[in-house]
């Protein structure tokens, strides 16, 4: 007698490009592993490939996680011109790699334009493609692009009400919508923290009753010819504190070598510098920080959940849905050191006591991973309407 011929597995082939999203990926894909009817594989590119952004490739293979290709795509220069060029180098790969990974379903987070290019090439293949973080509020080409995603998703993952309602006047259709929380808490709020004591021998920074100071700040694509000015402006404001500073290395967006020549340029010598940490290690930079200064999305998403004061600055992040722990300021010195002053005071700590956090409860992973696996693929699916 034959024997019984085992189901395929969905597979899901989730596009990482840089380290903001990997952080909401890392949750979904254990969730995935636990899951006996789906599989995934990872396409790594774009940041995560280069050592002078920290070669984050190395904590996905430390990680145990299944890498199914690596694409190079990244174009030296960081212009808008090569920004638009590494992303087409990207497009063209991508089709043959879904292609030959079988892939059944395509995963993208947040609003980078890797994501994008995968929305694009996912949908044009008839592949349904799923969207963590739709729906927000975003400066930069960075917020075109995210709704740029909506229009080629087939699921939206909203981390709250607010994102999943601005999805809908998209003209999603309702069933699609999904307001699950935002899955790169889940870690945080299960405890994948590195406590404070390990976290300061490992980083060199002393524990001398000083505040700490961490600086997240990436160029903004519009404005990338003041990137490296802006980034002088927050390090000479920064300056003015009897503090240890901690400072995170941008991203590779248009402006980003600008960004990176201004840090060496001002920076102090007992300023610490890292192109890049494990998640688990910024996780307990965010915990035992005084105050998170910059425009990093972490300052919004993630600072929250650790009662975390957030300086954001400029336009990178405006008009996001924030909670109660960030302070907006201008790129002006004067006005970020009177943000960090305000952040660093008792006052303003003790009005975060009941601080909560918009983006969800730390079990957004479990809802997106059984969603996948409970919507058939199907015309229903596959074939989008306009709702309006």
């Amino acid at each position: 007698m034959a024997k019984k011929q085992a189901k395929k597995k969905l597979k899901i082939a989730i596009v990482a490009g840089s380290r903001g999203e990997w952080g909401y990926y890392q949750p979904i894909i254990r969730e995935i592993e636990k899951h006996p009817d789906l599989d995934y594989g990872i396409i790594v590119s774009n940041m995560h490939l280069l050592d002078r952004f920290g070669s984050s490739i190395d904590e996905i293979r430390r990680e145990g996680f299944k890498i199914d290709a690596v694409v190079h795509n990244t174009l030296d220069g960081y212009s808008r011109l090569t920004m638009a060029k590494s992303l087409s180098i990207f497009m063209l790969q991508l089709p043959e790699i879904l292609h030959g990974m079988q892939a059944d379903f395509v995963l993208v987070g947040g609003d980078r334009g890797e994501q994008l290019i995968a929305a694009i090439v996912g949908a044009h293949l008839y592949l349904p493609v799923g969207h963590i973080q739709s729906g927000e509020v975003s400066g930069n080409i960075d917020g075109v692009t995210r709704h740029a995603i909506t229009k080629f998703a087939h699921l939206h993952f909203a981390a709250n009400e607010d994102a999943a309602r601005r999805v809908k006047k998209m003209g999603e259709e309702p069933f699609r919508i999904h307001n699950v929380g935002a899955p790169q808490l889940d870690d945080l709020l299960g405890g994948k923290v590195t406590p404070k004591k390990e976290l300061f021998k490992k980083l060199g920074i002393p524990d001398n009753g000083k505040p700490l100071i961490v600086v997240a700040q990436h160029p903004v694509t519009e404005e990338f010819e003041r990137a490296g000015e802006q980034m002088k402006e927050t390090l000479e404001a920064v300056k003015q504190f009897d503090a240890n500073v901690v400072i995170v290395l941008n991203n590779s967006d248009a402006g980003s070598n600008l960004v990176t020549k201004a840090i060496h340029e001002h920076r102090t010598p007992s300023m610490r510098i890292f192109p890049n940490l494990a998640r688990e290690d910024y996780a307990g930079l965010m915990a035992s920080a005084d105050v998170l200064v910059g425009n990093s999305s972490s300052g919004i998403l993630e600072a929250p959940s650790f009662k975390l004061p957030a300086v954001n600055i400029g336009n990178r992040e405006r008009g996001r849905l924030q909670g109660k722990n960030v302070i907006n300021a201008g790129y002006v010195r004067k006005e970020i050191q009177n943000a960090i002053a305000k952040a660093l005071s008792k006052e303003f700590k003790r009005s975060l006591k009941n601080c909560v956090n918009p983006y969800g409860d730390g079990k957004s992973a479990k809802r997106i991973v059984d969603i996948i696996a409970k919507t058939p693929v199907s015309e229903t699916l596959l074939v989008k309407k306009i709702m309006y």
